[in-house]
């Protein structure tokens, strides 16, 4: 099959992207209106074409730069449905603050064109363009609302920082192509395999990658932009950093991991088991604190972050003896539907928390948790999602929380990380007391302000879906563990 062909949903987005730009140049103000809705149904058609041309094939491009399979297209699927669900929260914003929507629209497709290319990078240097693809879209959005003070602060720290990080990730993959001579995973793989003591100088290139990537996901002690640049930024783009950026950090970690990093992975382990306790730890503590419900929720977006990481420890403890047979795929395959599967969950969680802060938002025209006081009485629907997505944060039982906990946990347990299991537990109960003093205030506090909140059509219908997918994937997780297991095979059987 022509190599081209293989791009076409790549291609098709940045058609979309270019389109959505032209067009809210040349149509009258009055009809922009249905510049958001048809980028839905644009991404809809994307999805539905990426599911079919793409079902079963598997190839590489360019030499090796891209891998098409079934663990690519699983997140493909994803990022273009969680575009979808981005553009469609934003639209009561967008409506509201900003006189070029397409401008915005564009640029949220653009970065969901990145997070694709992520999912599918098979080469340092290809993943790195990727990130900061995302990056520079995420830098613009963050400062978007140009004339609001915390916007344009968060903008700057993001960017500051953003380049440091950028910087630091590209010097960490100069080293190991000075020392290994190639820079795409495969190769890495088979050289690192062949060799029987690893060069100091490879390890301090692994660890600058390593840091790298761990601000990118917001992981202690990388994590100082995030409660700032949650907290000022629209909503909706707090979302995107919170599930958007760091689910595609993730695809792009998990493959560079069991593709190139994996025989030299034992060396690393204590590193990324010292961050995912401090991560764990720290998030969660420090969310307790907060006053403001966005920090709230980017503390606990660093706490998770932490759940995931002990993910990627537990991947490593398993190739301790440097075996590859079938158990070892299959506890590879283990490790991998866990934090896959938290990711799904955790981003579903907290795109509904987020939808729901908008919304209030939007109302109250506060982010104090104190402002939350009453909720319950002035909408009782949307009081009902908003503590449904904080129960699934916290991982209690029938929401979409509590499964992917118990499957991480799980594997992480059978690979010995008892301990650090134990660390995870403990701080998902603090995060269940931090989460039960927001809803103390909903349910409980009383407000001298009783009006009703009436919600628009859009926003029923997203929360009303976000609340159907929490508590399915709760109750029911097996097609979705079913479409992630097809993902991990094909990712772990090609290496």
């Amino acid at each position: 099959m022509n190599n081209l062909a293989l791009l076409l949903p790549e291609i098709f987005v940045v058609i979309l992207g270019f389109g959505i730009l032209t067009v809210d140049f040349f149509i009258p103000k009055n009809k922009r209106w249905v510049l958001p809705y048809f980028a839905i149904l644009a991404l809809a058609a994307i999805l539905i074409f990426t599911l079919v041309f793409l079902w079963g094939k598997t190839d590489e491009l360019y030499g090796g730069i891209l891998r098409i399979d079934g663990y690519s297209l699983f997140f493909k699927s994803t990022f273009l449905i969680l575009g979808g669900v981005l553009i469609a929260s934003s639209v009561e914003y967008v409506n509201k603050h900003l006189s070029n929507p397409g401008e915005y629209y564009s640029i949220l497709i653009f970065t969901v064109l990145a997070m694709m290319l992520m999912s599918s990078s098979g080469e340092l240097l290809t993943a790195y363009i990727a990130l900061e693809t995302l990056s520079f879209g995420l830098y613009v959005l963050v400062a978007f609302d140009r004339y609001n003070i915390k916007s344009n602060e968060a903008g700057t720290k993001y960017i500051i920082l953003g380049a440091l990080s950028s910087a630091i990730l590209l010097f960490g993959i100069s080293q190991i192509y000075g020392l290994l001579g190639t820079t795409q995973f495969s190769e890495m793989a088979d050289i690192l395999s062949s060799t029987s003591t690893i060069n100091p100088g490879l390890l301090i290139g692994f660890l600058f990658l390593i840091a790298g990537l761990g601000f990118k996901v917001a992981a202690v002690p990388f994590h100082m932009w995030a409660p700032d640049v949650y907290e000022g930024a629209p909503t909706p783009i707090t979302a995107h950093l919170a599930v958007g950026s760091k689910a595609a950090a993730f695809a792009l970690i998990i493959r560079f991991f069991v593709s190139g990093l994996m025989p030299l992975m034992i060396d690393l382990q204590i590193i990324l088991v010292i961050m995912a306790a401090l991560t764990m730890t720290l998030g969660n503590l420090m969310a307790l604190v907060q006053s403001n419900i966005k920090r709230l929720l980017a503390y606990s977006s660093i706490g998770h972050a932490g759940y995931l990481i002990l993910g990627l420890s537990a991947l490593i403890s398993i190739n301790q003896n440097g075996d590859f047979n079938l158990a070892f795929i299959s506890k590879t395959n283990l490790v991998i539907n866990g934090i896959i599967l938290h990711t799904i969950a955790y981003g579903i969680s907290n795109l509904t928390a987020f939808l729901c802060i908008s919304i209030i938002y939007k109302k109250v025209g506060q982010e104090n948790i104190k402002d939350l006081a009453g909720l319950s009485k002035r909408s009782p629907f949307l009081s009902m999602v908003f503590a449904s997505s904080l129960f699934s944060l916290a991982g209690l039982p029938i929401f979409a929380g509590f499964v992917s906990k118990f499957y991480l946990f799980t594997a992480a347990t059978v690979q010995g990380l008892i301990w650090l299991v134990a660390i995870a537990i403990f701080t998902s109960l603090i995060s269940l007391y931090y989460y039960l003093k927001v809803l103390k205030y909903i349910y409980i506090e009383k407000s001298e302000n009783n009006n009703q909140i009436n919600l628009s059509a859009i926003s029923i219908g997203l929360l009303s879906v976000l609340f159907i997918a929490m508590i399915f994937v709760g109750i029911y997780p097996a097609p979705l563990m079913d479409a992630i297991q097809h993902a991990t095979y094909a990712l772990t059987m090609l290496n």
